[in-house]
C-alpha cells in the first residue's frame, strides 16, 4: 500500500519551552517520510516561543495557533485537533524529539495492520536520565480495551510523544471541555479516551521517540505530586468525570451481559498475559450483576485460559 495515501498531522503542544522547541519542530520536519501538516499550538507562552515558532511557519506544511490565554495541555490538544485534517494524528510535546525514521516506521505499521487505531512506541530517555523504556521487545497487538478501562481504569498507552491515533477515533472524544482538570497529564485523555470509544491498540517495540528529562519535566519529576499530596485522589474523580463525558458523548450503555462481553474482549488479544486473565476475572466477579452470568463467565474464562495455555500463546509476564 502506498504510504502517501494516508494523510498525517503532527500536533506539537508548547508552553514556555523555547529552549527545547526548535529541536522538537526540527525533528518533525526532518522525517524520512514527511508529515502532510505540522500544527504548533502555543498555550500563551511568556518566553521567546512565539518568535521561534514564527521562524518555522515559513515551511509550507507548518501552521501555528497562538492561544491568548494559558489553559493547559488539554486545551492545546483540543485546538490542534480541530485544525487537523490528517487521517492519523501524531502528538508531540515541545520538549521531546522524534527520531528521523519515526513517521516512516509508524506508517509502515498502519499500512501493515490496517485494523490499528492507536499506536504507541518504545522511547529513549535523554537529558538528566538516560535509558530505553519498552513495554516489550516485540510488537504487540493489545486488542480492544473498553471493558477493562471502564471497569478497571486500565491505562493502555504511553507518554504523549509516542502516541498516534486515527482521526476517526479522536473525534469521538475530542474536544473535551474539562480543561482545568487536565492542565497536565492530558495524555490520560488520549489514552483512556481511545480505549473507551473502541480503539484497537498496538505497540511498536522500536524506540523511535526521545523523551527529554529535565528540571521542568512535571511527570517524570512528579512535581505535581509534591505540591499536592491528594493528587491521586483528585485524579480519580477527574477520571470519573472524563469517563462520564466520553460515554455520554458516544451514547454508551453498559453491556447487558458483562461476563460475555468481557470474554469477547479478552479474545481480541492474540497473546494474552496472565494479568489479563486476572483483570477480566476481577471485572466479572465484581461487576456482573447476574449470578448466572457471573458463574458462567468465570467457567468460560477458566476454559479459555486452559485453551490459551495449551496452545502456547500464553505469556506469564
Amino acid at each position: 500500500m502506498d504510504k502517501t495515501k494516508i494523510k498525517t498531522s503532527c500536533l506539537i503542544n508548547n508552553y514556555n519551552y523555547a529552549e527545547f522547541l526548535s529541536d522538537a519542530i526540527d525533528s518533525a520536519l526532518n522525517q524520512t517520510v514527511k508529515f502532510d501538516e505540522i500544527i504548533i499550538v502555543d498555550d500563551a507562552s511568556t518566553d521567546s516561543s512565539v518568535e521561534i515558532i514564527n521562524k518555522f511557519t515559513q515551511a509550507v506544511n507548518v501552521q501555528s495557533i497562538f492561544k491568548e490565554q494559558n489553559q493547559g495541555q488539554l486545551s492545546s490538544f483540543n485546538e490542534g485537533f480541530l485544525a487537523a485534517t490528517g487521517d492519523i494524528i501524531f502528538f508531540l510535546d515541545a520538549d521531546d524529539i522524534y527520531e528521523p525514521q519515526y513517521l516512516e516506521n509508524a506508517l509502515n505499521f498502519y499500512n501493515r495492520r490496517s485494523e490499528c487505531d492507536f499506536l504507541f512506541c518504545a522511547y529513549k530517555k535523554f537529558g538528566a536520565v538516560e535509558g530505553i523504556f519498552q513495554d516489550g521487545e516485540v510488537d504487540l497487538d493489545l486488542g480492544y480495551s473498553v471493558i477493562r478501562t471502564l471497569y478497571n481504569g486500565e491505562w493502555i498507552g504511553s507518554i504523549t510523544s509516542t502516541l498516534s491515533i486515527r482521526k476517526e477515533i479522536v473525534k469521538k472524544f475530542l474536544p473535551i471541555p474539562n480543561l482545568e482538570d487536565w492542565r497536565v497529564r492530558a495524555d490520560d485523555c488520549l489514552v483512556w479516551g481511545a480505549s473507551l470509544v473502541g480503539a484497537k491498540k498496538f505497540y511498536m517495540s522500536k524506540p523511535l521517540v526521545k523523551y527529554r528529562i529535565h528540571a521542568h519535566n512535571k511527570y517524570h519529576n512528579k512535581n505535581f505530586l509534591d505540591a499536592d499530596k491528594n493528587y491521586e485522589y483528585k485524579r480519580f474523580w477527574k477520571r470519573n468525570s472524563l469517563f462520564n463525558y466520553i460515554l455520554q458523548k458516544n451514547n454508551f450503555n453498559s453491556p447487558l451481559f458483562l461476563a460475555f462481553t468481557s470474554i469477547n474482549e479478552l479474545q481480541t488479544i492474540p497473546c494474552p498475559k496472565y494479568q489479563d486473565f486476572v483483570t477480566y476475572l476481577k471485572i466479572i466477579f465484581l461487576f456482573e450483576y447476574s449470578l448466572y452470568w457471573k458463574i458462567k463467565g468465570i467457567i468460560f474464562l477458566f476454559i479459555y485460559f486452559l485453551k490459551v495455555f495449551i496452545s502456547g500463546k500464553f505469556k506469564i509476564l
